[in-house]
């Protein structure tokens, strides 16, 4: 069963004092008068009274556009129809697109205080299967044009075993004239009956996923209050503006794309433009001019990808791009510099936060850093054995999860241990508060004695190699211990190139790969992250070419 937990900080309550955010001061509210302490569905019908009910907050590629009035409708006479699937107290699975079709399930699934579990389509079924099992899925809500679309009907079948699949199709042809009258009715003398207004802002509002790159996937617990903090924390470090619009290609089973295209649009006000796959590198740089927005969120991979096809006016009306889940590589900054004059904006976060922990600002940009961390978050470094700088990033606040739901104990949320979350981060954290990720402490290896970071040496690779990508793992070496191999996409790579950078520089040998395998492209998951499992396979010493002799 699913628990609806407080916030591991008593609702994220901190002191009145402003705080210095990098060059910005952040007033924070006062404890019992924080305004993230409400139900996602109050925050949409808050943002339709404030930004007007006919403004329109969504748009995607199949043009529909939503305005307030009609997400509301329709997420009221969607919510009717899902009232009653499965057991009401288990998560309803969300197997859909980036489309404004997406918003109005995840936004009927609030207004009857249902919980959605963010499905990643990409992760195959073993993972989904593994999802379903740590959540008690189901009932998973899907499109039958989107199946066919994505060539996911085997997907579906093996699914079908454990899951009832509900189609939207069916749902919007069940919604009748007078059912829709009734709604209308409801619109304009008032929600207050709607049941997600009644919702604790410490319930958990939404299910994601970890990646399972390190294991199993595990179930994210994020309250109501978790996602709407987190929207205020980005907008007090981000300058939005009137006008501004988000563009997120960003699949909503990402945190990243679920919060700061998703929720924050509509709760800040600003609006998105959905496109369905980031993988569409050639189409994707005209969407983002026809779109009109603003603000970009993505990840280095995925704008490495578009760059390519991009027309120097695709970007014009483009003012911030804003990319997490990796590191931004220089080239790529410089690759933006030169072709549309805009300088990207590093953030960090993890998928237990909401997912934002921190961000460079507009006016306050530190390349080769994530920025400072986000107003009202608590953290700590603890040390790490064997490393002189740095430290395991720990975390605390009112965007930090209610806990996870895993396969050991299906439909529990666990909490975390007094509402700290190890972020598996290594981190350095300059006298000014900026911070710089030097790595997953799982992103290590012990060679000679001596941490090395994987991160670094694969930043070392890039600037031998800049216009290629690159990926260092370390594999079992019987003699060794460990042995560091570079998976690049660079044609025909030789490493007597990076001895000799290496030794010009006075980089340690031991920070260096001993072997290397040349693949056409890196193997990427749906959130733009490596794929680290796939890539430990190619990795493996019987395929890599020695060619450290």
């Amino acid at each position: 069963m699913m628990q609806q937990l407080a916030s591991p900080v008593g609702g994220g309550g901190v002191n009145s004092e402003p705080l210095a955010v990098g060059n910005k001061s952040v007033a924070l509210p006062e404890q019992g008068k924080e305004p993230w302490r409400k139900s996602l569905f109050t925050a949409l019908t808050d943002a339709r009274a404030k930004y007007g009910g006919k403004t329109v907050v969504y748009n995607d590629f199949a043009k529909t556009s939503l305005t307030f009035d009609r997400l509301t409708l329709g997420a009221m006479l969607l919510g009717d129809k899902l009232r009653d699937l499965g057991r009401p107290e288990a998560p309803l699975g969300i197997l859909l697109p980036n489309a404004s079709g997406v918003a109005a399930v995840f936004f009927a699934c609030q207004s009857i205080g249902r919980v959605p579990a963010m499905l990643n389509y990409s992760s195959g079924l073993r993972s989904l299967n593994a999802a379903c099992d740590a959540a008690e899925i189901t009932v998973i809500i899907s499109s039958r044009a989107f199946i066919e679309k994505a060539g996911l009907e085997d997907l579906v079948e093996g699914l079908s075993k454990r899951c009832e699949f509900v189609w939207t199709e069916d749902l919007r042809a069940s919604i009748g004239t007078v059912d829709k009258i009734k709604g209308m009715v409801r619109l304009k003398l008032g929600l207050n009956s709607v049941p997600g207004h009644n919702v604790s802002p410490d319930a958990v509002a939404v299910m994601v996923f970890t990646s399972g790159t390190e294991g199993v996937p595990k179930g994210v617990a994020l309250t109501h209050a978790n996602l709407l903090s987190n929207c205020w924390q980005f907008d007090q470090v981000i300058d939005l503006r009137p006008g501004d619009m988000f563009f997120t290609a960003l699949p909503v089973f990402h945190t990243f794309g679920l919060t700061a295209g998703l929720i924050a649009g509509v709760v800040l006000g600003v609006g998105a433009y959905f496109y369905p796959s980031p993988l569409h590198y050639k189409e994707i740089p005209a969407h983002v001019r026809k779109s009109g927005a603003k603000i970009v969120v993505s990840t280095d991979t995925f704008v490495n990808g578009w760059i390519k096809s991009a027309e120097p006016d695709d970007f014009k009306n483009v003012r911030l791009m804003v990319l997490g889940a990796e590191r931004v590589r220089e080239q790529t900054r410089k690759l933006f510099k030169d072709k549309f004059d805009i300088e990207l904006l590093e953030g960090y976060g993890v998928t237990e936060t909401a997912p934002v922990l921190a961000a460079n600002h507009e006016d306050d940009n530190t390349p080769g850093t994530v920025g400072y961390m986000m107003p009202a978050i608590e953290h700590k470094v603890e040390p790490v054995p064997g490393l002189t700088e740095g430290g395991r990033l720990m975390v605390r606040g009112p965007n930090v999860m209610a806990g996870y739901v895993k396969v050991d104990a299906p439909g529990v949320v666990q909490p975390l241990p007094d509402g700290w979350h190890d972020t598996g981060d290594i981190v350095d954290i300059d006298e000014k508060g900026r911070i710089s990720i030097k790595g997953r402490a799982k992103r290590f290896a012990k060679l000679g004695g001596e941490m090395v970071s994987l991160s670094a040496v694969e930043a070392y690779v890039s600037q031998v190699w800049p216009d290629a990508t690159h990926a260092v793992v370390a594999i079992p070496d019987p003699r060794k211990g460990e042995t560091l191999v570079l998976v690049t996409e660079k044609d025909d790579p030789d490493l007597k190139e990076v001895r000799a950078w290496a030794k010009e520089h006075g980089v340690a040998e031991l920070m260096l790969p001993k072997k290397v395998v040349s693949v056409e492209e890196l193997p990427v998951l749906g959130t733009g992250k490596l794929n680290y499992g796939a890539l430990d396979e190619l990795a493996n010493p019987v395929q890599a070419e020695d060619t450290a002799a």
